[in-house]
């Protein structure tokens, strides 16, 4: 990674969902995967009505006494409530967080009917959601929003391949019933301490992120020297990061790029993060035109319910020691 400013790409060129992107869309794209890891999305084509009441939701969800949010706490499966400083980024490959996150956060993922085979043999990771019993539009909000963000992320599989030399639709056979998981996150003011975060430096999980952006700041994009950058605030933007999948299936051609979250000096944050990822079983292995004629992969091949289980068995896991489990 080279560079630090984060671009802004304007998808309004292309409108057809299933064809390829126009060259210079493509272009655009391919250069900050390349050297970013990190770029603001406008003309995307996700209703503005769904996002803003995502937030209305969010920010609903959390001015409900701590009681109610308790009675869908965060379960086995990570999905629920999620209290403020009860969980540390231990899979960190930038830092050493030793002191909890701040912020607070309620999950839900792919909704899963009651008779999916997943559920019904109890599979850790793809349980139902949890939805809050005094909230009766939150969850028809909740995934309103998500299935907009679903068709915003599928459109972009497309030029993600081009940019590692594959065809257009080589990611689609990964991701036939995609797998993503919504955080409602609220970060409450905090006076600026050192090493205390709203959420601490790490890289995301997934295939990629998509952030729509708010005018309260907070989110900071680690450069090439180590140094962190605020992100500007984009009317109407959302945000796309690369995460650990995507990063492991161009076998490090494309950056996870380190972020962070600040705390707020004065008022409240709020955010809405989709993080979407590949088939739960799908195996991840490093794309042919990524690893050179006799050469051998940067990791080995993994499936995402495996590196999910130890990602979240190392974030969410109290009695695990700060540092984390070896990096799969």
């Amino acid at each position: 990674m080279a560079e630090t400013a984060i671009p802004i790409i304007d998808l309004s060129g292309w409108p057809e969902a299933d064809a390829e992107p126009p060259a210079d869309v493509a272009a655009a794209i391919d250069h900050a995967l390349k050297h970013i890891g990190f770029m603001v999305l406008t003309g995307h084509g996700v209703p503005d009505a769904d996002i803003k009441a995502a937030f209305e939701a969010c920010a609903a969800f959390h001015a409900q006494p701590a009681a109610a949010k308790a009675e869908v706490a965060l379960n086995q499966n990570s999905n629920g409530y999620m209290a403020p400083r009860s969980t540390t980024i231990r899979t960190s490959t930038v830092a050493k967080n030793e002191t909890p996150d701040l912020n607070e956060a309620f999950f839900y993922r792919t909704d899963l009917a009651d008779d999916h085979p997943d559920v019904v043999a109890g599979r850790r990771y793809r349980g139902l959601n949890q939805w809050p019993a005094a909230m009766p539009e939150f969850r028809e909000t909740a995934l309103a929003y998500a299935a907009a963000m679903e068709r915003l992320a599928a459109r972009l599989r497309r030029p993600l391949a081009l940019s590692l030399g594959l065809p257009a639709d080589w990611f689609d056979a990964f991701f036939e019933a995609p797998q993503w998981v919504v955080r409602f996150s609220h970060y409450p003011p905090n006076e600026a301490e050192d090493a205390v975060f709203g959420i601490a430096p790490h890289t995301d999980s997934g295939f990629f992120t998509l952030l729509p952006q708010t005018d309260v700041p907070g989110l900071e994009v680690r450069g090439p020297a180590g140094e962190w950058n605020a992100l500007g605030y984009t009317p109407g933007g959302i945000v796309f990061n690369s995460g650990d999948m995507l990063h492991r299936w161009s076998n490090g051609v494309l950056p996870s790029t380190p972020h962070r979250a600040l705390p707020p000096r004065s008022g409240d944050r709020y955010a809405i993060p989709y993080f979407y990822g590949p088939d739960w079983d799908a195996e991840i292995a490093a794309a042919p035109t990524c690893v050179a004629e006799g050469a051998a992969p940067n990791w080995p091949a993994t499936t995402y319910a495996d590196y999910m289980a130890w990602w979240y068995e190392t974030n969410y896991n109290a009695a695990r020691p700060t540092g984390g489990g070896k990096r799969r």
